[in-house]
């Protein structure tokens, strides 16, 4: 029985995962490399196989010459500890688990993804992993690094995608220890696995960690290790079901901007929501002062220089009392936006019910919402009788005692961000949709997706199961109890609002010009320094448009790989914008 084939107990793991060639002495040890003093280059960084170091010395010299802006990893470290006291400033022991994964247990066959496929990355994917990884606030891929995966480099990386749309869906890393060193232990690791928040298929995590145990197992390695953080119990739960064990193996890494939260203890403001935390974040990160009034409003000061400016999220002193109004009031929004020569569907505001009527009878499709509001709180979208229109006016009136009806207008919802004069950000907005396995019921995947979605967004996006999600669901001619046939689609929302479970896509590089010229013009309308402007349009490459609403306090979260968190702060105190900053803007 070969080693990739054995079944190991947890009774076994301590034995084996003590490494039992590094237990030799370090000159018996390098005597059985190919390549003693081991890194390889991964793309967000270099891993330095500790173990393969007879000077311990040298090894914390390695960390130390990182490079800026990447992330080394120092793995299977033997005596960390000595390791630490070269360097005591400069480095630290990694608050990470060690798992392991046997893969004489893996099955022979690695099991079919449902609704995606996964293969190896290729160089056009570069951007759309690096905005998986932005979006976790990982380290990205440097320039060039899918270029260099030749057949000999002992870095595989397996990307999961849409095969109808080529639109990828996560993306995860491999290291071949025996390419890499001559690995005497006959290991492999896994490294760097994102999956995109975005992402309407359950499993896509999972499916690419099995993927890659299959090709190590294939390629004949006898374990795939990997580290987690201690307190990520989600995926810590994950690797468990799959087979993993912990084992005592540990890292070093050094301490740096990119890991400060790792040697620092958690910040004070690690309460605030995303919106708040991606701008105070870039904000800390430029040595801005940084203080917390109210972590559950979102509300803080940044100062600087002598400058103090007072947010709430993206909304701060430089965005006027009178500007906000503007903005607030939605009725008085499209009336401003309409007579500065903007495009906005015909709107009313509901005194009557025979008014209401008259309106949808003129529309046959139409939107009510109050006239106050965000978040999409009160919002009813594609609204087609009286019944419906009727119970939805009731509704947003308890939220807003105006409340207004509108033209509806098919087509795809736009967000374009604009922060002092300049468009920085452009996404589609999607509505909350399911995908069918044909074993759960609507109900459940609606709770699963709602899962993932808050875990993505820390519990800011979550699916309201209310009865715009049953009239939704009702309409595509299902109810809540009904199992969706597998590999189909449900939209569960009518409204794309990333807190009610919509999910937002970037397309700022298609953008065309003329809808550009509309949000700058309405940011110059309202007077408006930052500003989020919804449009309905056909495409974001087509001048055609509506301008639904305009908000004052835009969340930035989310637009990656678009430096919205940057931009902001950029505006608020130009005089920290770095000279490389300046020329890429």
């Amino acid at each position: 029985m070969g080693d990739r084939d054995k079944r190991v107990s947890p009774e076994d793991l301590a034995e084996m995962a003590s490494l039992k060639h590094w237990g030799a002495r370090p000159e018996e040890a390098q005597a059985q490399l190919t390549t003693p003093n081991a890194i390889v280059d991964c793309g967000w960084g270099r891993l330095i196989f500790g173990q393969t170091f007879a000077d311990l010395d040298q090894l914390a010299n390695s960390l130390r010459e990182e490079t800026e802006g990447q992330r080394d990893v120092a793995f299977y470290v033997r005596d960390p500890h000595v390791v630490l006291s070269s360097a005591p400033q400069e480095l630290f022991l990694d608050p990470s688990h060690t798992f392991r994964l046997y893969l004489g247990n893996v099955k022979d066959e690695a099991p079919a993804p449902p609704g995606f496929r996964i293969r190896e990355a290729r160089p056009d994917d570069a951007d759309a992993i690096n905005t998986v990884y932005q979006s976790h606030g990982m380290v990205t891929l440097h320039d060039g690094f899918l270029d260099e995966l030749d057949a000999d480099n002992p870095v595989t990386v397996l990307v999961a995608d849409d095969p109808t749309t080529g639109e990828v869906l996560g993306v995860v890393m491999g290291v071949d220890h025996v390419a890499a060193f001559g690995d005497p232990d006959n290991g492999s690791s896994l490294w760097a696995l994102g999956v995109d928040m975005q992402a309407p298929h359950p499993g896509v995590g999972r499916m690419l960690v099995q993927a890659l145990a299959h090709h190590f197992r294939e390629a004949g390695r006898s374990f795939m290790d990997l580290s987690v953080m201690y307190d990520n119990e989600e995926a810590i739960q994950l690797y468990r079901k799959l087979g993993f064990e912990q084992i005592p193996v540990y890292c070093i890494k050094r301490k740096n901007p990119i890991n400060e939260r790792l040697f620092m203890g958690p910040a004070p403001e690690e309460q605030l929501n995303i919106y708040a935390r991606i701008i105070v974040d870039e904000a800390r990160r430029r040595g801005i002062a940084v203080d917390i009034e109210d972590a559950a409003a979102g509300l803080f000061h940044l100062s600087f220089g002598g400058r103090s400016i007072a947010c709430r999220e993206s909304l701060s002193d430089m965005t006027s009392a009178v500007a906000m109004s503007r903005c607030m009031d939605k009725s008085l929004t499209q009336r401003l936006l309409r007579r500065g020569g903007l495009k906005v569907p015909e709107q009313i505001r509901v005194e009557s019910d025979e008014e209401a009527m008259n309106f949808l009878r003129r529309h046959g499709r139409v939107v009510v919402k109050p006239a106050e509001g965000e978040q999409g709180r009160g919002v009813y979208v594609d609204l087609t009788t009286p019944d419906d229109v009727l119970a939805a006016v009731a509704a947003a009136r308890s939220l807003c005692e105006t409340v207004l009806m509108e033209q509806f207008i098919t087509g795809q919802d736009l967000r374009i961000i604009v922060i002092d004069r300049q468009v920085i950000a452009a996404a589609i907005r999607r509505p909350a949709a399911i995908m069918g396995n044909g074993v759960h019921t609507i109900a459940q995947l609606i709770e699963k997706q709602s899962r993932r979605r808050e875990a993505a967004t820390g519990g800011e996006s979550r699916i309201p199961v209310d009865d715009e999600t049953r009239r939704s669901v009702s309409g595509a001619g299902y109810d809540m109890d009904a199992v969706l046939p597998e590999g189909e689609e449900l939209i569960v929302r009518k409204t794309a609002n990333l807190h009610t479970g919509g999910t937002i896509h970037d397309v700022t590089p298609e953008l065309h010009p003329d809808l550009a010229d509309a949000a700058l013009t309405a940011s110059d309308i309202l007077d408006m320094p930052v500003v989020g402007l919804d449009f309905i349009v056909p495409s974001p490459s087509e001048p055609t448009y509506f301008v639904i609403e305009a908000n004052e306090r835009p969340g930035l979260a989310n637009h990656e790989p678009q430096p919205t968190a940057e931009s902001f702060i950029d505006f608020l105190f130009p005089q920290t914008v770095t000279r490389d900053r300046a020329v890429r803007s």
